[in-house]
């Protein structure tokens, strides 16, 4: 599906643009295996910096990178059928709307199908856009697609879901969080609050993504480091695809192999409020929990503080923000700019219901998936869910 959505976006999203600029991420490793000469020619010309690290405050204006001649973007999506992905393509169309001379802005879905999202991208490059931002979900299958796009002149940035090879030759570049630190931070900090003993499990998205097996090595990091722990999900991140009832399903079916999890760690809180009312169905302890913000992942903590003294949250920013750095660096090299934004983003803990200082944040006036720490403001996010 796709769709032409630059007017539509500006009216609704006109005052995105200030929130941006106050964000930073990081990437997972890249393998260079598959990277195809014939991509280069496309991808070296470019005064696009790659392989930066550095934080939110790092992005700068799209102004910076617009050009003056007419352009076509795409957000080419993997998966785009949860909250998350809906409030990035939101962003990632306010952020085109900014640019006059992006005429057209085309939106297409993969819906979690490999196959699709490669038919996607080569349909994309067929109609002539100068631009491709895209999510990866299927990892380095999509790379030589991705090369042939290149090859065609098309500047692609992927973002967060990685396709191996190598930026600045197959691609433009790769953004993203540091992936790995990600899942050890949030790891380590699940394990301490844990006592440094008991059974942890990692919770990912769909089967095989690249993204959750980034944070899951992260996690494998600190559980090497605590021979108390013993992580329950030794063969990979635990499918859930990021959707709330698959995840109350799967964690259900953990709780009855299991029997007692003394943590969790997720790579998307959204879908993580499944899990939690897995634990009340079963009228088990809840564990502690860490993940990315989302609104209800709060707000669920402030409804059972006080009768589960072993709940514990603590999340790291959803980033859906580092969507506009994608588009910069595309920007950028279709109209021959320099771009030296990070590529790569530290994240930290912003909220930790242990410290009194990074209390959960809940808005109840808002959706339960809803994004706080997404880029868009509370009246965007009530306009984008109604």
């Amino acid at each position: 599906m796709r769709h032409s959505t630059a007017l539509r976006t500006a009216a609704v999203f006109a005052a995105v643009g200030a929130l941006l600029l106050t964000s930073a991420c990081s990437t997972g490793s890249l393998s260079s295996a598959g990277s195809g000469d014939d991509a280069s020619a496309g991808a070296t010309d470019s005064q696009v910096t790659t392989g930066t690290v550095g934080v939110q405050g790092d992005i700068q204006d799209i102004s910076n990178f617009c050009g003056d001649k007419d352009i076509t973007v795409a957000l080419a999506d993997g998966f785009g059928g949860n909250s998350w992905r809906k409030i990035t393509r939101a962003i990632f169309e306010a952020e085109a709307a900014k640019c006059p001379n992006i005429k057209k802005v085309l939106y297409t879905d993969a819906q979690g199908d490999t196959q699709k999202a490669i038919s996607d991208i080569n349909s994309l490059v067929a109609q002539g856009v100068n631009v491709i931002v895209t999510f990866v979900d299927g990892g380095e299958a999509l790379l030589p697609t991705i090369q042939k796009a290149t090859a065609a002149g098309v500047k692609v940035v992927p973002f967060v879901g990685s396709p191996g090879g190598t930026p600045g030759k197959d691609y433009v570049d790769f953004v993203s969080e540091d992936i790995t630190t990600y899942g050890k931070n949030l790891a380590d900090w699940t394990i301490k609050t844990m006592g440094g003993k008991g059974n942890l499990v990692m919770l990912g998205g769909i089967a095989g993504n690249s993204y959750s097996q980034g944070v899951y090595e992260g996690v494998l990091e600190a559980v090497k480091e605590n021979p108390g722990v013993t992580l329950l999900n030794t063969d990979g991140p635990v499918a859930t695809d990021w959707e709330p009832g698959k995840t109350q399903q799967v964690v259900a079916g953990l709780i009855t192999k299991y029997g007692d999890i003394n943590g969790i760690v997720a790579d998307y809180g959204g879908g993580s409020v499944g899990g939690i009312r897995a634990f009340e169905a079963a009228g088990k302890p809840f564990p502690v929990w860490s993940a990315n913000d989302s609104n209800e992942f709060a707000c669920l903590w402030y409804e059972y503080k006080d009768t589960q003294p072993t709940y514990q949250i603590a999340t790291e920013s959803s980033r859906n923000w580092i969507v506009t750095v994608a588009l910069h660096k595309a920007l950028a090299a279709a109209n021959g700019l320099p771009n030296d934004e990070p590529s790569t983003y530290n994240l930290e803990i912003i909220e930790d219901s242990t410290d009194q200082s990074k209390q959960p944040k809940c808005e109840s006036s808002l959706p339960a998936d809803a994004i706080l720490s997404s880029g868009l403001s509370v009246d965007q996010l009530k306009q984008l869910f109604q």
